[in-house]
């Protein structure tokens, strides 16, 4: 039976993708800070299911996830790197710990779970990540630049990573999110507490204090796990799966403004051949 690891699982996609991977019949391992805010997961599913508390940042936390996975269920077929959290502020406004235990948790977490899971699916010479970005990954925004940086910075690792193993027998999956109606704008977003008037018509209206979006937004995080289960298990990944009305309106743009300005500045950007001199 596929076994599944899924971090930071307490709210929002984490917590609606491993409901739905249970309820298909897979093992999970069901991993939060806290694990008492899992504990109703599991106990739906008491032969499947195991809680267990992670701290991303923790390499020794992440090695005895990855042990119990192994003595409970025999080893990790599916990694899913859920958890992590918002940050908003200029980039002149960040804070310079703050922003340092962004990439910890978005960044170093994900990669310190990926080297503690990857020997097993090396051995087995199967296995599938998932690592769950965003499509700030594409765009960032005022006052976002932290945590676009953080996504960016996945992506990249994450894209490498997938012509490294698969001739290994394993894949790799990047999801993009649009907005989804979960606790990301909400208890999970972080922000600066230096706010400068010089940005307050830039990053002012998406500073943690003033952003509305918490509640309004258009995904629903329970068919976000559906299709993501789905995808997942259904064989052939793309590289990049968007989640979202609003992810493929905001990604296409980037693209389509990417390509448009590349064309726009191609002959200048030719000048720096040898052919030249």
């Amino acid at each position: 039976m596929t076994t599944w690891l899924i971090t930071g699982c307490s709210a929002g996609l984490g917590r609606s993708l491993a409901q739905a991977v249970l309820k298909a019949g897979f093992n999970v391992v069901v991993t939060a800070r806290n694990p008492d805010s899992v504990a109703d997961i599991v106990s739906a599913y008491p032969k499947t299911a195991v809680a267990a508390a992670l701290d991303v940042t923790d390499r020794q936390a992440i090695d005895r996830v990855v042990a119990l996975a192994g003595e409970r269920f025999g080893g990790i077929d599916v990694l899913v790197n859920n958890a992590g959290y918002g940050y908003r502020a200029a980039v002149e406004e960040g804070d310079e710990e703050e922003v340092a235990a962004l990439f910890a948790t978005n960044v170093f977490g994900p990669v310190s779970v990926i080297k503690a899971v990857l020997p097993g699916m090396r051995e087995r010479k199967t296995g599938t990540i998932v690592n769950i970005s965003s499509i700030a990954a594409q765009r960032s925004s005022p006052g976002s630049g932290f945590y676009s940086a953080t996504k960016r910075a996945l992506e990249g690792l994450s894209d490498a990573l997938r012509k490294e193993v698969a001739p290994l027998g394993i894949k790799v999956l990047i999801v993009e999110p649009g907005a989804f109606r979960t606790e990301f704008a909400g208890r999970s977003l972080r922000g600066s507490d230096k706010g400068l008037d010089a940005y307050a018509t830039t990053a002012g209206p998406r500073r943690k204090g003033t952003d509305k979006t918490h509640g309004t937004q258009p995904g629903d995080p329970d068919l976000a796990a559906q299709v993501m289960m789905d995808t997942i298990m259904g064989g052939d990944l793309p590289v990049r799966l968007l989640l979202g009305r609003d992810a493929i309106a905001v990604v296409g743009e980037e693209i389509e403004a990417q390509r448009a300005e590349i064309k726009a500045w191609s002959d200048v950007s030719v000048k720096t051949d040898f052919t030249n001199r």
